[in-house]
């Protein structure tokens, strides 16, 4: 088994309170003795965790004994991380470069009283903590050693296209529906069902015949929507005129204006419309959206993807295609490509003798047999190969067809630390498009990304943990976008993280809905359904670490009071997300939430102003003000905020002023979209001493950078585009000193003469540059030569390029091809 979930959790509260910072507070205080007591405690109990959850099943008294053990760890994790708070608030008024009036605003704390309160609490935990180390005596628990190695794998991660060649065993159900779609009959639309249990690879098959070379030619236009398990008529609408015209904006419109666009979409052409993973069973749903589908051309075709027969009977105008299990054969061969690599197999027959039994276990099911075949992916012991085989999961109660214990396999196997990091996921809704920045900041937040080397960004180790993630098969329908992957978890795997994490992370769906105690986290995917406040269910959760509104229907909450009640309420929380909201002011005791980390007001278009106290914030890491339409300005005292890393903004501003921005020496990545009124950046920008991505997006009365960002020493992405007025020409004098590895220029018509200065320092490190749309560009750098060879290398869209490095080298040597 891999390591315990809990024992990552003691494992960072262990190294929390044997930071230096802390140990000098107690010193002080005379708090010492209590804290060595409860890292013995700990270390004693965290010697038994492996033990403990091997006998789960032999005695239900310990399931108990680890709940309260899981409750203690995160109350203590809360005290340590108060002291940290109390650290930064120390460190704010001691800066020098703070006003007196500011070192007054920050130092309303009573030094006393914080150490009174703070020493009780930790006595408090020191009793908790003895209590559980003196019951697992009872229990007979003996110490082991956690000696498994974690492997980290890394492969390429797939786009959201399939490659035929890595599908295996369905092409003969990919020719049916191929000759489905090409046979013209009476039916103006003919739907054709394809029907399955989850996991064996319906959308798979979808997008087989989806981006088949025969369909290609057969209609005029072709249509992807994912319904999934919600089925409202506008919402289904504003999913295909999405896909129809991705740029057009639809969600202001009411369902008369909708319908009559569908139909003027659709209207007399020959399209092929893809509605996947349908649910609702409910006739009349379908007959609403069935009536304005009818309106293409003659040989028009749906295809519906759904596990219910039933679906398929209302939708389905032809016979469906009930997609079977997969042969024994054709799963052999799909586990030994996702488990070995190609001259691998027959070099390991004991491990294909074992790969054939698990193949076994997993019934025909493609889902089951990737995931498994992922998790043995340059794993040679074959210890670790039999344990899979012979895991006490297979035997667990399951319905027919049930895919949960190979998918729990898949699970149980990951290292304690990413087994935190995908349970958290489960506050997302089914089919929701994750970011993996966003995922990173989000796991960062809340304690969850761990490093012992002072030298390792967080970010890196973060992004590390969503590749490894990715490697086993726990997300799928990857793309990129300005250099950040986007993806979403298939729906069982989904299922796998809520059934891990009920008592702990839950989906808030309606004021009835009774939350367990044990719950910190909760996301609200209907925001539209909730009351003014907080429901009476949640209030007494005064531990809770994350309240997000998440929904692909860009819905948020507007109540003012519900924000007032979160702010007073939850006093440890870590993560605020209030996306889509639309309250018009955020109160001022946002600055009492001294542990939050993320703070998320993206497309609040009514928000005005943010009050002062937002600069309170000494712990927040992220601040995320995009399509903050109507803010007029960032906050005064934002240098304040010492622990921000990633800030994104729009406001209406038209110079962001010295002394703000450029004093947020722990920022990382800085994005500046759509502030139309800007036309100068910060003079001060060299205070960004850690700065690594910048994004300047929409600005379109940017004139000018400032001469500092030359100084943006670990700078090594830059992404400008849309900015109509502005020109990159820099003065001479002082060289640059960032060294980038990936640039991007788009829509920027100033540009005549490429901005050599961008790439002095970087003809070495540069593995990615795109340039498009830039109208007027007339020449490029001869020093961009030897980058001709560089797959990631495009220069697009450029009418009046004259001379093109890049297209001589490749001429020079006809082996190295751009793409």
């Amino acid at each position: 088994m891999a390591q315990s979930f809990l024992f990552s959790i003691a494992e960072s509260v262990l190294g929390k309170l044997g930071s230096l910072a802390l140990e000098e507070f107690f010193l002080a205080w005379g708090l010492e003795n209590d804290l060595e007591k409860i890292r013995e405690s700990l270390k004693v109990i965290k010697a038994v965790l492996l033990d403990a959850e091997q006998q789960l099943s032999l005695n239900p008294r310990i399931e108990i004994w680890l709940e309260n053990l899981k409750q203690v760890l995160y109350d203590a994790e809360d005290v340590v991380d108060e002291f940290k708070c109390e650290a930064l608030r120390r460190k704010v008024v001691k800066s020098g470069n703070t006003t007196r009036k500011v070192r007054r605003f920050f130092s309303s704390s009573n030094p006393l009283a914080f150490r009174f309160r703070m020493g009780h609490k930790l006595k408090q935990i020191r009793e908790r903590v003895d209590e559980i180390a003196a019951l697992k005596s009872k229990f007979g628990l003996t110490e082991r050693i956690f000696d498994r190695p974690v492997i980290h794998r890394e492969r390429e991660m797939t786009h959201s296209f399939v490659d035929a060649s890595n599908v295996i065993g369905r092409d003969q159900a990919r020719d049916n529906i191929v000759e489905m779609l090409q046979h013209v009959d009476g039916e103006n639309v003919s739907i054709v069902p394809i029907v399955g249990i989850g996991g064996l690879g319906k959308t798979t098959l979808a997008k087989l015949v989806y981006n088949d070379q025969r369909v290609a030619t057969l209609f005029e236009l072709k249509l992807w929507v994912c319904v999934s398990d919600v089925f409202e008529l506008d919402k289904v609408i504003i999913k295909i005129l999405k896909s129809a015209s991705p740029d057009k904006q639809y969600l202001d419109m009411g369902i008369d204006e909708l319908q009559r666009s569908l139909r003027e979409a659709l209207n007399g052409r020959k399209y092929l419309l893809i509605l996947d993973d349908v649910w609702s069973e409910d006739p009349r749903k379908w007959l609403e959206l069935k009536t304005l589908l009818m309106g293409g051309a003659n040989g028009s075709k749906i295809v519906v993807t759904t596990r219910s027969n039933r679906v398929a009977e209302i939708m389905g105008t032809v016979s469906p295609q009930n997609l079977s299990l997969l042969p024994h054969g054709d799963c052999l061969s799909l586990f030994f490509k996702c488990a070995f690599k190609e001259y691998e197999v027959k070099q390991n027959p004991n491990l294909t003798t074992i790969g054939e039994e698990i193949v076994r276990k997993c019934k025909g099911v493609p889902l089951a047999v990737i995931t498994l075949g992922s998790l043995l992916y340059s794993v040679t012991d074959e210890l670790e190969w039999e344990f899979i085989r012979d895991s006490e999961i297979w035997e667990l109660k399951q319905k027919e067809n049930d895919i949960l214990p190979a998918l729990r396999l898949s699970y149980e196997h990951l290292p304690s630390y990413l087994k935190r990091c995908f349970a958290y996921c489960s506050i997302f809704p089914k089919d929701y498009q994750l970011d993996d920045i966003e995922l990173v900041y989000l796991w960062m937040a809340n304690g969850l990304v761990q490093s012992s080397n002072e030298n390792q960004e967080l970010e890196d180790v973060g992004f590390r943990y969503f590749k490894e993630l990715c490697s086993r098969c726990f997300f799928q329908d990857f793309f990129e976008y300005y250099g950040n992957v986007k993806c979403k978890m298939h729906d069982l795997i989904h299922d796998l993280a809520l059934s891990i994490t009920q008592n702990e992370c839950s989906m808030f769906l309606d004021s009835t809905q009774q939350i367990a105690k044990s719950v910190r986290h909760v996301s609200f995917p209907h925001p539209e359904s909730l009351p003014k406040d907080v429901p009476k269910s949640l209030q007494n959760l005064e531990c809770m670490r994350t309240i997000c509104f998440i929904n692909e229907r860009r819905e948020g909450i507007s109540s003012e009071m519900f924000i007032k009640t979160c702010c007073s309420r939850f006093q440890y929380l870590r993560v605020l997300g209030l996306s889509d909201s639309s309250f018009e002011e955020l109160p001022a005791s946002i600055g009492n939430l001294k542990h939050l980390k993320y703070l998320s007001l993206w497309r609040n278009s009514n928000i005005k102003r943010l009050p002062n106290s937002i600069c309170k914030l000494q712990s927040l890491q992220t601040l995320l003000l995009c399509h903050c339409r109507n803010l007029q300005e960032l906050p005064k005292d934002i240098r304040c905020m010492i622990n921000l890393r990633f800030l994104w903004i729009t406001t209406h501003q038209k110079y962001f002023p010295t002394g703000g921005i450029g004093c947020l020496k722990s920022l990382r990545f800085l994005l500046i979209t759509e502030c139309h009124n800007l036309e100068h950046l910060f003079e001060d920008m060299q205070g960004l001493k850690k700065l690594r991505k910048l994004v300047i997006f929409g600005c379109r009365r940017l004139i000018s950078l400032p001469q500092s960002i030359k100084c943006l020493t670990t700078l090594d992405t830059l992404c400008i585009a849309r900015c109509e007025n502005l020109e990159l020409r820099m003065e001479e004098g002082e060289e640059t000193q960032f060294s980038l590895q990936r640039l991007e220029l788009r829509w920027l018509p100033k540009i005549v003469d490429f901005p050599k200065w961008l790439i002095r320092g970087s003809t070495n490190s540069l593995k990615v540059l795109k340039v498009d749309k830039c109208n007027n560009l007339r020449e490029l750098p001869n020093c961009l030569q030897n980058m001709a060879s560089h797959p990631e290398v495009r220069i697009i869209n450029c009418p009046k390029l004259n001379n093109n490095p890049l297209q001589k080298a490749e001429e020079a040597a006809p082996s190295t091809s751009l793409s």
